[in-house]
């Protein structure tokens, strides 16, 4: 008699196989990514867990900190299309989205309406400088971004998958910037801040960048395979008591919380994050875990990525504006102050 595998049993088999393809893409995209990018490991694991978890995140850094080249270079990686566009004070959204042109039929001479598709048809886009442009342009970018979809003139078109928006920012001009609304920024799932390397990485970049040319990259993941790996994210198991841990930082992070915030949360903090950001530290944190080769999720992967899925979405008040006490010292007290739950794991 033939026995039929039970199907979670064989998921799961799977799925196991399908972990360790993940952890070796991620390695391989790596070493194409090491001959342009030197150092900023913290930097280019942030920007990969984004790709494999199918978000999209904010990049701040000041000018010549290869912002725009590591993007362009994980995408050469990974053989994604990469669109750039630099936002100015004059874009206006049709540059972002396309428009409709007035094209005439060689053939029966009629004139009709004919979508050009805009930059923001590609897998990876970079938006460089997007608090450069007002809020009007910067709201084309939502629905792409949340829908993976953009409308012009009452029709909806599909972008192609896997879809992406990286932004960039400048954090010390400005004079002639916009800033962008909670609303926007929440939307982000990483806020990834980008410094200066160290003295023995800056010798080498300087080297590296006046001497020959770098070899090539070799495109080691392609699209198909980069939305399976996103699949197998999502179906990664995660125990209840992780899942709480990440709703308490998230719930402690506002103001108030029915007695529960830590003082200097009610103190210093005006809003704190949305359910959006438990979301984001959950799916951040399976990628993490498959990507460091195990198929569970624990509390120290939550911890990892609190710092950066949380400094954008806790808005400071006028005291903590005044003591100048920044983002990420509440997120480094926050995760101090909230236990982690005892049972469930």
């Amino acid at each position: 008699m033939t026995t039929t595998p039970d199907r979670t049993e064989t998921e799961t088999v799977d799925d196991a196989a399908m972990a360790g393809k993940l952890a070796e893409a991620r390695d391989r995209i790596l070493t194409e990514v090491r001959k342009v990018i030197v150092g900023q490991d913290e930097v280019v694991e942030q920007v990969l867990l984004t790709l494999f978890v199918g978000g999209n995140s904010l990049i701040v850094g000041v000018p010549g900190l290869a912002k725009t080249l590591l993007i362009q270079t994980i995408a050469q990686a990974m053989d994604l299309d990469f669109s750039r566009i630099q936002f100015t004070p004059d874009l206006m959204p049709s540059d972002i989205t396309g428009t409709d042109l007035v094209q005439e039929d060689p053939d029966t001479g009629r004139r009709e309406l004919v979508f050009t598709p805009g930059p923001i048809f590609g897998n990876v886009v970079l938006a460089d400088e997007i608090n450069r442009t007002p809020p009007k342009t910067q709201s084309a970018l939502l629905e792409a971004m949340q829908e993976h979809r953009v409308t012009v003139q009452g029709r909806t078109y599909t972008l192609e998958e896997p879809f992406f928006v990286f932004a960039t920012q400048n954090p010390i001009e400005l004079e002639g910037t916009y800033p962008l609304p909670e609303a926007q920024l929440d939307r982000f799932m990483f806020n990834i801040i980008i410094g200066y390397s160290d003295e023995a990485d800056e010798i080498d970049i300087v080297q590296r960048t006046t001497g020959r040319s770098p070899e090539p990259l070799k495109p080691v993941v392609t699209g198909p395979e980069l939305v399976g790996f996103q699949d197998l994210v999502r179906r990664v198991p995660v125990p209840e008591a992780v899942v709480r841990y990440a709703v308490s930082l998230v719930r402690h992070s506002r103001p108030g919380a029915n007695g529960a915030a830590p003082d200097f949360v009610n103190k210093w903090v005006n809003y704190g994050a949305s359910v959006r950001a438990a979301q984001y530290l959950v799916l951040g944190a399976k990628a993490r875990a498959v990507t460091h080769g195990r198929v569970h999720v624990n509390f120290d992967d939550i911890k990892a990525l609190a710092v950066p899925v949380l400094r954008h979405r806790i808005l400071k008040n006028f005291h903590a504006e005044s003591e100048r006490v920044e983002a990420d010292t509440l997120v480094a007290q926050l995760v101090e102050a909230v236990p982690v739950p005892r049972s469930g794991m």
